[in-house]
This record gives structure tokens, sequence and C-alpha cells, in this order.
């Protein structure tokens, strides 16, 4: 399968928002970051932000890079050529995703990561009764036939479909993945934020079920199993253990990404083990 990197296309302005969508606040972070985030955990290679000319972004995860859009408004195949021409000398594929996805999973991700292989050149979910073209894996080598038909002004994503080989996956492809459907059964990865009534009631949902262990010094007294909290970033994950992300905490995510950054965005079913930084737990 080669290398898989993440591309985020962050578009402009939304007119229907009032704002950038990657500045919309997710539990004390922000959409962009988050996203950026769970990309980052589903594939193997590095992400990179593929932003309007001009445009400001939010802040970003260490590592995560931006490349620049050749023009606004132009949809989504301006967005993915410049995010693929960003990663083609280092990655083999890239999964793109759209930024307004605060739902994804890392397992969905890493499910339509792995569906790629050798005779494949598109791993295109087709769920919910909708193709789903920024929730899908490219390779790279499709950067020329993508600029030639940004050349023709066939902006459609469904005109490259046409000329290369694509593996769909519907919801049942999704959902055998054990994991994923544990995690996310109603595949709300997919859910994207048009309207302002969208936004909200992704808002309003529940944060995040985490199981939280405090290893060491960190762990009261008679504590045994794990706390269940609902938390969508590694600092609300700290609040709810009463502990505080000073440099003298850190975390280990599923047994093996370390780390103290407060925005790191958590997901449905994780462990999130704290530890003294001081004391090597």
């Amino acid at each position: 399968m080669g290398r898989v990197a993440g591309v985020l296309v962050a578009g402009g302005r939304s007119s229907r928002m009032g704002t950038s969508k990657a500045h919309l606040e997710w539990h004390g972070s922000t959409l962009l970051r988050r996203t950026a985030g769970i990309v980052a955990r589903g594939v193997d290679g590095p992400v990179v932000v593929v932003r309007a000319p001009g445009q400001e972004l939010p802040a970003l995860p260490a590592g995560v890079e931006v490349a620049e859009d050749a023009r606004e408004g132009r949809g989504p195949l301006q967005g993915i050529a410049a995010g693929l021409a960003h990663m083609r000398e280092r990655a083999d594929a890239c999964f793109v995703s759209s930024v307004d996805v605060p739902l994804l999973h890392p397992l969905f991700v890493r499910r339509v990561v792995g569906a790629l292989d050798d005779g494949t050149d598109v791993v295109l979910p087709e769920a919910q009764g909708h193709r789903h073209p920024l929730a899908a894996v490219y390779r790279t080598t499709l950067l020329g036939e993508i600029e030639a038909l940004i050349a023709a002004d066939r902006l459609k994503p469904a005109f490259l479909f046409e000329r290369c080989r694509v593996k769909r996956l519907g919801d049942a492809d999704l959902l055998g993945d054990r994991g994923l459907a544990a995690a996310d059964p109603g595949l709300a990865s997919l859910m994207n934020l048009n309207e302002p009534a969208d936004y909200a009631a992704a808002r309003a949902r529940p944060a995040p079920s985490v199981a939280i262990e405090r290893f060491g010094v960190l762990r009261p007294p008679g504590a045994r199993a794990p706390l269940a909290a609902r938390a969508a970033t590694l600092a609300g994950a700290a609040a709810a253990a009463d502990l505080q992300l000073n440099g003298h905490v850190v975390a280990a995510l599923n047994g093996d990404r370390i780390s103290s950054d407060p925005e790191a965005p958590l997901a449905e079913g994780d462990t999130v083990l704290f530890m003294s930084a001081d004391s090597g737990g």
C-alpha cells in the first residue's frame, strides 16, 4: 500500500456560517485543530492543511504543514490537487478530508486507508446514500489527471472517478470493521456541517466516552477501575480526573501516543493514561 499522508481541505469563508468553518469552536479547540489531530491518528505519513489564498488558519498541532490552494472557489478537486502536489514526493496516497467533520473517528480513517490496494486509485465511501469525495483516499499519481480536469473546467470529482480505478465502500463495507462498528455504528464520521443548525446540533452532542487511568503518584488511594468520562480533548480528560496538564503530567493515548497537548483530540472508546512526567510514572 505504501505510505499514506493526510490532506485537509480548509476552504475559505463560509457564507452560511458567517466565518471560516476551520475556526468554529469545538470543546475548547477548533474544528480544524480537531480534524487535523484525528486524521493524523489514522495515517502513517504527514498531514497538510490546504488553505484558500491568504486564508488565516487557527493554531495547528506541531508537525502539521500548510499548503495554499491556487484559486479559491473552484471546488474540492482544486484543494485535492494542492494536497497531492504537496505530498507526492513523500507519500503514495493521501486520505483527504474536509475540516467540518468533528465526529470523524480515527478508526474510520484507518478503515478507508486499509482498503487501498495495488488495483485501486481511489477508495471512495458511498455511504448513507451519498458519495464522500472528501472522506476518501487518492493516490498521488492521480495529480496529472486532476490537473487536466481542472484545466478543462471539469471540476466535479465524478469526472475523476470516470478516469480511474475506484473501490467503493458502502455502509456494510465500512461497518465490517468491528472496531469502527463499535465506536461509530451510525457512521457519524461522515456528518459534515453545512448550516448553523448542523453545527449547533453537533456541538450539543455529548463528548466522546473515554476511559481514564491514573498511574503511580497520580492514582487516588483506593482507585482500581478506570474512570469513565466524556471528553473531546486531553484537557477535558485531565479536568475530569482533577489533573492539570502543567508540564508535570503527560498522557499516553491508547497505550502508545505520549502527549501533553491540551487540545489533542479524543475519540469514542479512547483510553487515556495519565502519569507524572517528573517521576516517569
